[in-house]
Formats: structure tokens, C-alpha cells, sequence
């Protein structure tokens, strides 16, 4: 089914045609005077010097074209050259009909649909996620959702920072505290435990007490290098320590990102490449494209074109020791011979923008990637407290991601029994799903490149352009449905009319503009075009909802048009939240 915009735009340029004019001018974009119109075209001004005649009388010979047609009800031609437009009432009937009748609302499938495989994400292992998480695995669940939804496949991966010095300073951590553990005892040719020797909360405590004691003490330090070394090595007790580990902390991952309702296809680690890492090297070495550069082996990247300096990438530190570099390379090369797919996105701090420029450049010249594999960066902006700086606490720390939840589905809670007569259980169980629309809409309202200011009494606000504002709509469009269904309606006996209203007419307009907007969110990756929409659209509805009666019209058939409308409008809200990851509950 094709876009409203793009067959308004065919009807604009088949008038421009029959008029004698070159079609293409005919392009139908929204009025930016909604007072006076709802589209126009503006074209006859560009006509101008290509027919070298006066706007005003190139606008009138199309107009003149479009008298009788099906599409516009009115079209009016405006010095010095505008065409103002006004939809067909009839024609607008005709394409809600047929995003009723049609799967995805009539969104049309991919020419060439692609495998795409979503990097975010990247949580370390042993320790617990932190607010720098948000952005990630908001962002990129949200762009998974939507690129599935536009027809693609999509693989999402987690992508674990799970080895490293980290693992050896936890390992030497818990080694100081309970040296008598058998993973420690050398001679030991046993079997290991199946459950781990500590908890998550032990682990947590670990990791920040070892790094922080490397930092003062030199030999400790060196231990630390010696367990991450001894681990890579493959020796058997720490492998078995950092099974234990893996497995504490992934549980424990699960059980935060499914607060965020946030879903991993892969939980892949850097851990995963450690064993192809002396084969992705040695194809470098000897296809010539990396060589040694103060002991260290790199590829340069740099390109003729390149107006900023671009280093070259490293490969390998002059001690032979892998870097993030190596491991991301060495993951493309994983994936590609894997997956093999058409793009690979990564959803990431964007300060890391030039070290994925480098990485990207290597994959390309190192031939790791196909040509036409497509290597995305999305970098998001930070999150900021209300004094323009990164989120903190109160005392200064780094908030724990969870912490941030609890604090927001507190508030929900306190403003919902606040505001309205819900048994305390109930309450508490709608405010931690209103809570995550807070949060998440809060995020995903805003351009990924761009920081933010989180402001929790403005994110749980049932008003604006908020997540309990739009849940808020879909809710009371829910309880009308219920009410036409108490008194008898039947929701699928209901079928669309004309609209009767100015606002119906708006709602009506705003539904029509779906396909066109997940097309260009799933095109540029853009969550927030969602939000932007969703945020009209619940406008456009509570406008109409003020203006018009719907259980209460006498009609019978009038009242059944609105009732499809509204049915209409409630999929595509919840469509729509689906896309951006939260859901909407049934009463609030």
C-alpha cells in the first residue's frame, strides 16, 4: 500500500503534467500554514523560470487539472504561486479502509530486506549496570523493534566486556578473600562446583575493592595481570571461576534489562573472539595490511580526503596484548562468517565516534566486511542532571540503573495514589509500568545524538509530551471501547465513515501518516520520530475525543464510525509503544 503523502504527490503530479508542466515539480508536502490549508504544493514557483511565466498562472492551469479530482476537495491557487490543499474527505475514508484491511497497517515490505545485526548494550561483567547504561539499551532496543517491524531481521547482541583485566582483578580479589577455594589449588583434578562461591551482591563488592587496591599497589596490580593472564592461558580453576562469574552476572543482567523490557538475541562477549584473535592477526600480517610501528602492529586508515587526523589502529600493543580494537575487529570477523549480514549497527557513546571510525576503516580495508556491508554508528549524548551535567546521586556517585527505576516507579506510585482511588496493590502495579513509559519515552523523545536533561517530575507528568501522557490517551480509549462493548457494541461489526468533523477529519489525517513515519524512523534509525508521532497523534485524538460525543451520538451508524476510528487509533498507539518498548496498562 502506498504512502498518503506519496499518492497525494501522484495526483499533484499527473496535474502538472496535463497542464503541460514537468510532473516532478507536483511534490504535495504538510501546509506550514495549517490555518489556511492542510497541504500544499509548491512548485509553480520553481516552474517559474524553467517555463519563464508567472507562478500565480502556472498554480492556476493545475488547479484547473485537479477540478474534479478524487483526492483533493479543495485546491486553491495563492499569490504569488501556492497551491493550497485540502484531502478529500472520501478519499481519506478510502485509505483508512485499507490500512484497516491490511497487515502492518498497509506498511509496505522492504525491496531487499536486510539481516542486520544491533550491537548495545555492553555491559561488563561483575559489575552492576549504571545510569551510562540507559542510553544504550533503550535506544537500541527501540531501533530493533522498529527495523523488525519495517520487515528486516534483526539480531540483537549484548556484547559483554567479559575479559580482560577485569576478570583477573575479581579473580585476585576473590582469591584474597577465600584463598582456600579449590580453583586456586593447582594440583586439584577434580571436578568444580556447580554453584558459584559467591553471590552477586559479593561480586559487586569485589571488583570495585580490586580495582580500586591495583590503583595504590603495584604488586597487587601484577597479581591481577597474572590471574587475567593465567585465565586467557586457559588454566583450568580460573576458567571455571569465570564460568561462575559469567553465569552470576548475566543472571543478573536478565533480571534488570527485563525491568527496561529490553531482550538480547546474543550474549556474546569479547570472550567469545579470544581463540580467532591469532588468525584474524596473522591474515593481516600476511596480506600486508598491518605492520609494526614502535613495536606495536597496526593498519594505517588514514584517508587522502581525511581533513582531521585519523591515527592508525592498533592491532596489538608492542607487548603482543590485544585491545578493544582487536576484539571488536575480531567479533566483525566472527559475525560475518556467523551471520554473514547485510549491516551492522552499533549503539554507542557518541564520544567513541573516531574509534569506530578507525575500527570501521580497518574492517574495510583489512577486507573483513563485504563492500556493500553497511557499518553504522549511532552515538547517543549523555544523560545530565538538571545542572547540565552527567547524572548523578545526591552524594555524587554513580547511580545504579535499578535505583534509577525504583526511583521512578516510586514517584509514579505516589502521584497515581495521589490522583486517583486505586487499592494500594494496584496502584504499585500500574506505576511500575507507567514508570518504564517515563523513563523510556523520556529518553527516546529526544534525537540519540543529543544530551538530556533528566528531570523526574517532568517524565512522570500525565501531561505533555510525556510516556504517562501517552499511555494516558491509549487508556481512556480503552475504557470507551469497554463501555461500547458493556453496552452491547461489537468492535468487529464496526466500520470506518467519512470523517464529520474538523477534528475527526485531523485524526483521521494523522492516522494516514503512519507508513510514511516508521519508513523514515526505520530509514534513519530515529526513535524520537516515533515519539514526535505518537505525541501529534494522542493530540490529534484528545482534541477530537473534547469535541466530539461518541457514546453518547444517537446515530447509530455515526456512533459505529467513531468507534472504528477510535479502535484504529488505539492499534496504531500500541503499535507504536511496542516499538519504543513499553506497554500500556488497562486502567490508570
Amino acid at each position: 500500500m502506498k504512502k498518503f503523502l506519496e499518492m497525494l504527490t501522484e495526483e499533484m503530479q499527473q496535474a502538472f503534467t496535463a497542464a503541460g508542466y514537468d510532473g516532478s515539480l507536483g511534490k504535495v508536502m504538510l501546509s506550514n500554514r495549517p490555518d489556511l490549508c492542510e497541504y500544499q504544493c509548491n512548485g509553480a514557483m520553481a516552474g517559474a523560470k524553467l517555463y519563464k511565466k508567472a507562478p500565480i498562472m502556472i498554480a492556476n492551469d493545475v488547479a484547473e487539472q485537479l477540478k474534479d479530482s478524487k483526492v483533493f476537495s479543495e485546491v486553491v491557487a495563492v499569490a504569488p504561486g501556492f497551491l493550497n490543499l485540502k484531502v478529500s474527505e472520501a478519499f481519506l475514508l478510502t485509505y483508512l479502509q485499507g490500512m484497516e484491511a491490511n497487515e502492518k497497517f498497509g506498511l509496505e515490505k522492504p525491496e531487499h530486506p536486510k539481516k542486520i545485526i544491533i550491537d548495545y548494550g555492553g555491559p561488563n561483567v561483575a559489575k552492576p549496570l549504571h545510569v551510562g547504561h540507559l542510553r544504550s539499551a533503550v535506544i537500541g532496543e527501540s531501533v530493533k523493534r522498529i527495523s523488525r517491524y519495517v520487515g528486516h531481521e534483526v539480531i540483537g547482541d549484548v556484547h559483554l566486556g567479559d575479559w580482560g583485566l577485569q576478570m583477573g582483578l575479581v579473580i585476585t580479589g576473590l582469591q584474597e578473600r577465600q584463598p582456600e577455594l579449590v580453583y586456586f589449588d593447582e594440583n586439584y583434578a577434580g571436578e568444580y562446583p556447580e554453584e558459584a562461591p559467591f553471590t552477586i551482591s559479593e561480586l559487586e563488592e569485589i571488583y570495585p575493592a580490586a580495582s580500586a587496591k591495583s590503583k595504590e599497589d603495584p604488586e597487587y596490580k601484577a597479581k591481577a595481570m597474572e590471574a587475567t593472564f593465567k585465565l586467557q592461558s586457559g588454566v583450568r580453576g580460573y576458567r571455571a571461576l569465570w564460568k561462575h562469574i559469567i553465569n552470576v552476572s548475566v543472571n543478573d543482567l536478565k533480571k534488570n534489562y527485563s525491568k527496561l523490557n529490553v531482550e538480547f538475541d546474543l550474549w556474546k562477549g569479547e570472550s567469545d573472539v579470544h581463540d580467532i584473535i591469532p588468525e584474524m592477526v596473522a591474515y593481516m600480517k600476511d596480506n600486508g595490511y598491518a605492520h609494526l610501528s614502535e613495536g606495536a602492529l597496526v593498519v594505517d586508515v588514514k584517508e587522502d580526503t581525511d581533513t582531521k587526523e585519523i591515527p592508525p589502529c592498533m592491532i596489538l600493543k608492542s607487548d603482543g596484548a590485544s585491545l578493544y580494537n582487536t576484539t571488536d575487529l575480531a567479533t566483525i570477523m566472527e559475525r560475518m562468517k556467523l551471520y554473514h549480514p547485510d549491516e551492522l549497527i552499533y549503539v554507542v557513546d557518541k564520544r567513541q565516534e573516531l574509534y569506530f571510525e578507525q575500527v570501521f576503516r580497518c574492517a574495510r580495508k583489512t577486507k573483513l566486511v563485504e563492500p556493500e556491508t553497511e557499518l553504522k554508528f549511532l552515538g547517543f549524548g549523555t544523560m545530565n542532571g538538571k545542572d547540565g551535567k552527567p547524572f548523578k546521586t545526591r552524594q555524587g556517585g554513580v547511580m545504579r540503573l535499578e535505583n534509577l527505576i525504583k526511583d521512578t516507579q516510586d514517584e509514579m506510585y505516589k502521584k497515581i495514589k495521589e490522583g486517583r482511588d486505586m487499592e494500594d496493590a494496584e496502584a504499585r502495579k500500574v506505576a511500575d509500568v507507567v514508570a518504564i513509559s517515563a523513563l523510556k519515552y523520556g529518553d527516546l523523545s529526544n534525537q540519540a545524538s543529543k544530551d538530556y536533561v533528566f528531570d523526574i517530575d517532568r517524565f512522570t507528568s500525565f501531561e505533555g509530551d510525556t510516556g504517562p501522557y501517552i499511555l494516558y490517551t491509549i487508556v481512556r480509549i480503552k475504557s470507551i471501547l469497554n463501555k461500547y462493548k458493556e453496552q452491547g457494541g461489537d468492535l468487529t461489526a464496526v466500520k470506518l465513515q467519512q470523517p464529520g468533523n474538523a477534528s475527526e477529519k485531523e485524526l483521521a489525517m494523522e492516522l494516514a501518516q503512519f507508513n510514511t513515519m516508521i519508513a523514515t524512523a526505520g530509514e534513519e534509525l530515529a526513535p524520537h520520530k516515533v515519539c514526535a508521532y505518537i505525541y501529534d497523534l494522542a493530540n490529534a485524538f484528545n482534541h477530537f475525543y473534547h469535541e466530539t460525543k461518541i457514546l453518547g451520538e444517537e446515530n447509530e451508524e455515526r456512533k459505529q464510525g467513531l468507534v472504528a476510528l477510535l479502535v484504529l487509533t488505539r492499534d496504531i498507539l500500541e503499535t507504536c509503544i511496542d516499538m519504543l518498548g513499553f506497554e500500556a496498562p488497562e486502567k490508570m
